[in-house]
């Protein structure tokens, strides 16, 4: 049986069948300390996909993170066919800081593709798609919601651009599908191979559901692509829903937020999803949904502004398909 060649990263060889971590160079903090973005390097003795997984793109969100390390003491791994590149943390200046932005406030994911000579998120994004991204035939990118709100498990792919992303994400088979273009700056955007988002959970928090769901959807990528054995463990007991969709309901006042529905809940126009009053109780004002389907996302801060995103529903008329679906994949994730 043919055997791969050694793979070549950041002018180091690693030989088939084994793996090693790799230090990428980047630049220096001011007190002269040195800073290298870390790459494990799994490469199979047998030929197959290069895929990298990425977390921490955002420094503060690390759900991502905890996948990686369970998928590195995975001993699935050990007949890995083709590669694994593993990133755990991307943002490593965010990450030091507990920041979403790297120390010159700059958001990396509106950086790419990056450039040699460009800000610190700039030089940072080139260095990852030039020895990380730009090897790869596949990706995985994880993400939770921003500080202050959570996100239902979820995948984001833009199939009009990586039509071949679909399977994949059924692969890895989230509740909700969610196909979104993408934004000028994103790694999403910038990667020229089919690469999945996977957003769940919040900032700054460990959510375990999120975190075992992200395992178990990269494994079963893992085994769609044939880099690892198939395994009966690996069938999921739902059809992920497709959305193209989604919109944020905003606060129509300042105050504070008491929500009435929790996250994944089936949503019908016009229903109320929560209610803001001022600290005396003198006003309050409903919040309301503009559309059909599902909640993938919320506000966990009681305390708001006007005009701040509060509810995000995933718009669809097939409610009760997809609220089937979010139902199902909790039950699959349940503690026995």
């Amino acid at each position: 049986m043919r055997t791969t060649e050694p793979f070549e990263i950041g002018g180091q060889s690693i030989a088939p069948g084994t793996r090693q971590t790799v230090d990428l160079s980047l630049p220096p903090l001011y007190t002269h300390t040195s800073v290298a973005l870390p790459v494990h390097v799994i490469h199979g003795r047998q030929p197959g996909p290069t895929l990298c997984v990425l977390a921490a793109l955002h420094g503060d969100e690390i759900n991502g993170v905890e996948i990686i390390r369970r998928l590195l003491a995975s001993k699935s791994l050990n007949r890995i066919h083709g590669t694994l590149l593993a990133v755990p943390v991307v943002n490593v200046y965010g990450f030091m800081q507990q920041s979403r932005y790297l120390p010159d406030r700059r958001d990396l994911n509106r950086s790419f593709p990056g450039s040699e000579r460009g800000s610190m998120a700039s030089r940072l994004a080139h260095t990852l798609m030039t020895e990380v991204v730009d090897k790869c035939t596949h990706g995985i990118d994880y993400h939770t919601a921003a500080g202050g709100r959570t996100n239902l498990p979820q995948l984001r792919v833009d199939l009009d651009t990586h039509a071949e992303a679909l399977p994949l994400a059924k692969a890895f088979a989230p509740p909700i599908i969610m196909d979104m273009g993408t934004r000028d700056g994103t790694l999403r955007g910038a990667s020229k191979i089919p690469m999945l988002l996977y957003e769940a959970g919040e900032a700054l928090r460990f959510d375990d559901v999120s975190i075992r769901a992200g395992l178990r959807g990269t494994l079963r990528v893992m085994r769609h692509l044939e880099m690892l054995p198939a395994s009966k463990k690996s069938t999921v007991s739902h059809e992920p829903f497709i959305a193209n969709d989604s919109e944020w309901m905003r606060a129509p006042q300042s105050g504070i937020i008491r929500s009435a529905v929790p996250l994944g809940s089936a949503i019908q126009k016009g229903q109320v999803l929560g209610a803001i009053a001022d600290p005396l109780g003198g006003s309050e004002e409903s919040v309301v949904s503009r559309r059909n389907g599902v909640l993938i996302g919320m506000t966990k801060m009681p305390l708001i502004h006007e005009g701040e995103a509060l509810f995000h529903v995933a718009c669809t008329s097939e409610v009760k398909r997809a609220a089937r679906a979010v139902n199902e994949f909790h039950q699959g994730y349940e503690e026995p």
